[in-house]
């Protein structure tokens, strides 16, 4: 059928046609019509419009159903005429046998294949938001079908080499792939105690992987091993259920660079096997405004192991334009590993529920929420669970009871905590003079903040207290991935974090939280600022992690952790950790911190967290207009849309007709943001960034050569939100790669010591280095 495409196309785009072409409404108008009249009660109408939806949107987006204000836009474009559309000119002209494969195909065998998921939803024991908005989870999976195949068609028309490359159509070997894995876990000694604890959490992921398809929970404590036990599980539960790919979904790109790694090394150790397996994709390079060059960079997840971040999972189903949109229909027969789950943003709770809950009913997929922290998703107050709770299998702790789970956390527990909060909080001496006494006393500490400026004035306070710079280090997301690599380095690099660590010699770390989760590293002592309860709960796993840390006997000891708070500090707009910092006060105050990361303090820590911001949980607006509105309620039925006629619901229920779509997808995507500032990826000339940022000037932009060099070039990017590139910007410090919306910084702006600077490097450097 793609090959058959071409005659319509150049039908469309003759050279009798003047001005911009619409070359959309014409097929969705013929679609719609063909099967508008089909089925009893509605059946064929509503198919034949999740159907022109998706031809109707394929640039720019799943358009709206009824605009904001509440015009049925849908109905009014299905209603144009003439030469506006084309339709009569297309049919007139186009290919027979194109024609008669799509009148063969535009009947009773479509509606077959789109009525099964649609009876499924209708019957379903829920309200009738909940339907209409798996309604709409069904449009953007089809529209992702869509859209991928169009721009791989595309694509692979002007470049032939990327067609040669693609695997899409190839099932992955997981034979192999658990073979890398297990002889991997072969090779690793127990040689502590934690060690039996790690394998014995392997040893029942691989238990459960045989399980039914659904949604589980992995309650696993920070050290116990979770990231190679979820792929455990992975590999055999893919192998079971004939699946196409494992996706880890993770919180930070930061803990990307790690995992993916550590993984790419166990399944790509063979040569032959190099880039075959693993994909990262979570760079914000690429503009939102697509163009065509842009386009050739859009990955469609075509590995067998896929690492991509929390932003881009929710972008996809809920973020606009469509390049997100692609990497929906991947997700489809996989297996979804979402480590640190409690990091979902609390307005986006009811979106993920209902859709996590349509995939695995419909997409056939599996989802593993891993964490030593849940955030009781599956147990939602009252009077909003009807508003989407996630739907757990059953017994869906891959850990077994919750006795078992209690013990797991008590036989991993390698820290005390001890609250150092005070009245009027700490200055900035006094927090330096309490880390230096601590960096002496344990040989190494990590100091954990929320900001950016309070790591760089400790980093300056350190400094002047006589720390050498050789033991000293900063880490901020301000520093590109490759940067932040090169500073932690590995226990066989000299003058790298791991390596002093490994050989017991001094380390300072100062970093922000990026550190926290994900990354393998272990110190004597963990000074971590007032957050969230989880987010303590991270860092503490950066103490002790591996339990060494022994007495003169060799008798284990713990690991101190201390919770301090600043006496100023700028996170005021920072909603969430506000709210974290507020309910982790709480449950101090009424837990003694030794028991404070018990599975009882953190359920308690979750209901106040998440329970009392029950309102905010539907993703609320305030449009331009002062209207109240929720972008749950966009995506389902509309209901507080005043305007336009709705699904009539008076009827009896055996007789009820199919609800049509009343979603405003494209109106609910422009107020969507996954995270609340959305951030621009800039290349920076740190190391062997500069030589990329100089490859991509001068290569040409559709050329393999250059998408090559752009795929290197995420290890060498920054993100930054909307008021330092404005700053940046207006310095004329970033510049625009060939016009492709790819931004690389200027080389003055990047500060060695700390990362892209706001301020010329040569300016910054001097007023924070001695």
């Amino acid at each position: 059928m793609l090959a058959k495409k071409i005659p319509i196309r150049m039908v469309i785009m003759s050279k009798g046609l003047k001005g911009k072409i619409d070359h959309s409404t014409a097929g969705a108008q013929w679609v719609n019509a063909s099967l508008k009249n089909y089925g009893p009660l509605g059946q064929g109408e509503l198919c034949g419009q999740i159907l022109a939806q998706c031809l109707a949107s394929h640039h720019g987006g799943l358009r709206d159903c009824l605009s904001i204000d509440g015009d049925n836009i849908f109905s009014a474009r299905m209603a144009k005429v003439g030469e506006k559309t084309h339709l009569d000119e297309c049919l007139q002209k186009a290919d027979p046998l194109v024609l008669k494969e799509a009148e063969s195909l535009a009947g009773e065998s479509v509606l077959r294949e789109l009525l099964e998921p649609i009876n499924t939803i209708m019957r379903q024991d829920c309200n009738h938001k909940i339907k209409e908005f798996q309604l709409g989870c069904l449009t953007k999976y089809l529209f992702s079908c869509l859209i991928d195949a169009d721009r791989i068609d595309s694509a692979d028309h002007a470049h032939h080499y990327q067609a040669e490359e693609r695997t899409h159509n190839q099932k992955p070997d997981w034979d192999k792939a658990i073979g890398y894995l297990e002889n991997h876990l072969c090779t690793l000694k127990s040689k502590a105690p934690i060690d039996i604890i790690r394998h014995d959490v392997s040893k029942r992921c691989l238990n459960r992987a045989l399980d039914f398809q659904g949604i589980y929970t992995l309650s696993v404590p920070t050290g116990g091993g979770k990231t190679l036990s979820s792929l455990r599980y992975a590999l055999h539960h893919a192998k079971k259920h004939g699946l196409d790919r494992i996706i880890f979904i993770i919180p930070f790109t930061t803990i990307i660079d790690q995992n993916a790694q550590d993984i790419r090394e166990i399944l790509e150790s063979d040569p032959c096997e190099q880039g075959k397996w693993v994909l990262e994709h979570h760079s914000s390079l690429v503009p939102e405004k697509e163009t065509w060059q842009t386009k050739l960079f859009s990955e469609n997840w075509d590995r067998p192991v896929v690492f991509t971040t929390m932003v881009q999972f929710l972008e996809a189903w809920f973020g606009s334009g469509t390049r997100g949109a692609r990497h929906i229909h991947p997700m489809a027969r996989s297996v979804l590993i979402f480590d640190e789950i409690q990091t979902i943003p609390i307005k986006c709770v009811h979106l993920f529920c209902n859709t996590l809950n349509f995939m695995t009913k419909f997409m056939h997929t599996t989802a593993v929420l891993c964490t030593a922290t849940q955030p009781l998703l599956d147990r939602l107050p009252d009077d909003i669970k009807d508003k989407g709770q996630l739907q757990l299998s059953n017994n869906a702790e891959v850990m077994g009871s919750s006795d078992q789970v209690e013990r797991l956390f008590a036989d991993l527990e390698r820290v005390k905590v001890t609250d150092r909060c005070r009245l009027g909080g700490w200055s900035l001496d006094e927090l330096a003079d309490f880390i230096t006494e601590n960096f002496y006393t344990h040989g190494s500490c990590l100091v954990i903040v929320n900001t950016k400026q309070w790591a760089l004035n400790l980093y300056q306070a350190c400094l002047d207290r006589g720390i050498s710079q050789n033991y000293l280090f900063h880490l901020s997301t301000n520093q590109c991935p490759a940067h932040r690599k090169a500073l932690m380095g590995g226990k066989e690099i000299p003058g790298t974090l791991n390596y002093l660590l490994d050989k017991k010699e001094p380390v300072l770390c100062l970093s922000t939280q990026l550190i926290e989760a994900g990354v393998n590293i272990s110190f004597g002592c963990v000074v971590r600022f007032l957050a969230g309860l989880d987010s303590i709960a991270q860092a503490a796993g950066r103490s002790n992690r591996h339990g060494e840390i022994r007495d003169e006997q060799g008798n284990p000891l713990k690991g101190d952790v201390y919770i301090v708070n600043p006496d100023r500090e700028s996170t005021g707009m920072l909603v969430d950790i506000e709210v974290g910092k507020e309910k982790a006060r709480r449950i101090l105050d009424e837990f003694s911190s030794e028991s404070m990361l018990s599975p009882q303090c953190m359920t308690q820590y979750f209901e106040y967290y998440f329970f009392g911001r029950r309102e905010d949980m539907s993703y609320p607006l305030k449009l331009k207009n002062g209207v109240n509105r929720t972008i749950l309620d966009m995506l389902s039925d509309n209901s507080s849309n005043n305007y336009a006629k709705k699904n009539d619901r008076r009827m009896a229920e055996d007789r009820k007709p199919y609800p049509l779509l009343m979603q405003s997808f494209q109106s609910a995507a422009q107020e969507f943001n996954a995270i609340d500032a959305p951030t621009q990826g800039i290349i920076v000339p740190y190391g062997k960034g500069a030589e990329l940022i100089a490859n991509l000037c001068a290569l040409e932009p559709k050329s393999r050569e250059f998408f090559v060099e752009f795929e290197s070039a995420q290890q060498y990017s920054v993100n930054v939100f909307p008021n330092v590139f404005q700053k940046l910007n207006k310095q004329n410090a970033i510049h625009d790669i060939q016009h492709t919306g790819i931004m690389c910084l200027d080389e003055g702006f990047y500060c060695k010591e700390f990362g892209l600077s706001e301020h010329p490097a040569s300016e910054f450097s001097t007023l924070l280095c001695v």
